[in-house]
């Protein structure tokens, strides 16, 4: 199928990664045991969404509420923004990002973005860098319950565009993405721009490897016309 919709990860591929998530990872890890979650069944270096996970198994195991958790998941959220906000005030957009947000809106393609950041976080980066504009729907963590590479992240935002995954691209920095995107059978478009290497993102399932986020135009053209060749050949 030709690419209808462009989704596209935020840290690390549209704005620089500067966000501290060892300091993040640490001090949700603290709160967590602080409220009684054993300590022993929490790695200091996984993410904080994989923390939840365990904290919402282990309450409800436990008798509690589902009330419970989810007052100790928008604490936890809290924390986690405090740190992106003030992240957001120093990035950077990456080269090349404005323009080639530009050029996939004048081809007519859908654009969303689909993001492990918060709302607040969010809106902030792609106001002060006036690029909400060129955006059709917005996926931040806090509109799903599970976010990438769960599917449920990125099947939110292929609803809201309207797009079946086939005809969609999802391009990121991160394994996360690429799994996400190999799950539902979109196209995925691994960055070299974030703390992954081509090799592990590959791993993760990359359809295609760039260094810049300015080759996504051509790729997208290069696909389509593919497709149109192949189902003309079919016809004949």
């Amino acid at each position: 199928m030709p690419i209808k919709a462009v989704i596209f990860d935020l840290d690390g591929t549209i704005a620089s990664f500067n966000l501290d998530y060892l300091t993040v990872r640490a001090e949700v890890r603290s709160y967590l045991i602080h409220n009684g979650l054993p300590a022993s069944i929490l790695a200091s270096n996984e993410s904080i969404f994989d923390m939840l996970k365990k904290t919402e198994i282990f309450l409800k195991n436990s008798g509690k509420s589902q009330r419970t958790f989810n007052k100790v998941r928008n604490e936890a959220s809290s924390i986690a923004e405090k740190y992106e906000m003030e992240a957001a005030k120093t990035t950077g957009l990456l080269p090349g990002v404005a323009e080639t947000l530009a050029i996939l809106k004048k081809m007519g393609l859908k654009i969303g973005l689909c993001t492990i950041n918060s709302d607040k976080s969010t809106g902030y980066i792609l106001k002060r860098f006036n690029i909400a504009k060129f955006f059709d729907t917005i996926t931040p963590r806090n509109k799903v319950k599970f976010v990438k590479p769960d599917p449920e992240h990125l099947e939110a935002t292929l609803k809201a565009l309207h797009t079946n995954p086939k005809e969609a691209m999802l391009v990121g920095d991160g394994t996360r993405d690429m799994r996400c995107a190999r799950e539902l059978g979109a196209v995925a478009v691994g960055l070299t721009t974030g703390t992954n290497s081509e090799k592990e993102l590959t791993d993760s399932g990359a359809n295609y490897i760039t260094t810049s986020i300015g080759d996504l135009p051509i790729l997208v053209q290069t696909i389509n016309k593919r497709t149109r060749a192949r189902v003309k050949n079919r016809k004949t």
